[in-house]
């Protein structure tokens, strides 16, 4: 007789529940106060856990924001094909859903937080890059897509190119360096990427429909 697979333990549960807890504050912290200012002090405080339990679920405050960048790359795809496969959605909504939610996500980063992620955790700043790479490939790819199907992109430019494009402009727009000339916070500086973006790739009936929800 085949062995029955227990119940997850309600420990587990709670340990699953306490971990995202850490993560939901970790990201107000490291978005807002920036890598090197906060500890692991901080977090268990805020928290109010000891310390040794907060060790019990992370290693340390990298292993904390390696998991917030790699979740942020998640959550940003599971956004975009949430409003793709929305069938009550035109394009124009679709793509202001997904640019609402890009500021949201974003709303407290701010150009210190990433010059200090660089000067003090140049690996971590090299994998939100990494994380960029994979993301807005897939993201933009497919709205592209479907912008084409639906007649509302322009269907006789290179899709392919004109995502790297794309891709290759927001990674050098989110430099601080960068940020700073511009005197933008990257949440700002998402949203007017993508409505430039899209404003050489739509149709003109891509336009019209994409003007009644981004006017100018």
């Amino acid at each position: 007789m085949p062995a029955v697979a227990p119940f997850p333990s309600p420990t587990g549960l709670v340990d699953q529940a306490a971990r995202a807890r850490i993560l939901r504050q970790a990201r107000i912290d490291f978005f807002t106060r920036g890598y090197s200012v906060v500890t692991m002090d901080d977090l268990a405080t805020e928290l109010g856990m000891s310390k040794k339990t907060l060790y019990l679920h992370f290693t340390g405050k990298d292993a904390i924001l390696r998991e917030i960048i790699l979740a942020l790359g998640d959550e940003i795809k599971a956004d975009a094909d949430a409003l793709l496969g929305n069938r009550g959605l035109n394009f124009a909504e679709k793509l202001r859903g997904f640019a609402e939610g890009m500021a949201q996500r974003l709303q407290s980063l701010t150009p210190h937080t990433l010059r200090d992620l660089q000067r003090y955790a140049p690996a971590l700043y090299e994998l939100a890059s990494a994380m960029r790479q994979k993301t807005i490939p897939y993201v933009f790819g497919r709205f592209v897509e479907e912008g084409q199907l639906s007649g509302m992109v322009r269907t006789d430019l290179n899709a392919v190119f004109a995502v790297e494009f794309y891709l290759q402009a927001v990674q050098g727009l989110l430099q601080p360096a960068t940020l700073d000339r511009l005197g933008l916070a990257p949440r700002e500086v998402c949203a007017r990427a993508i409505e430039l973006f899209f404003g050489g790739l739509l149709t003109p009936a891509g336009r019209k429909e994409h003007e009644k929800l981004f006017p100018r």
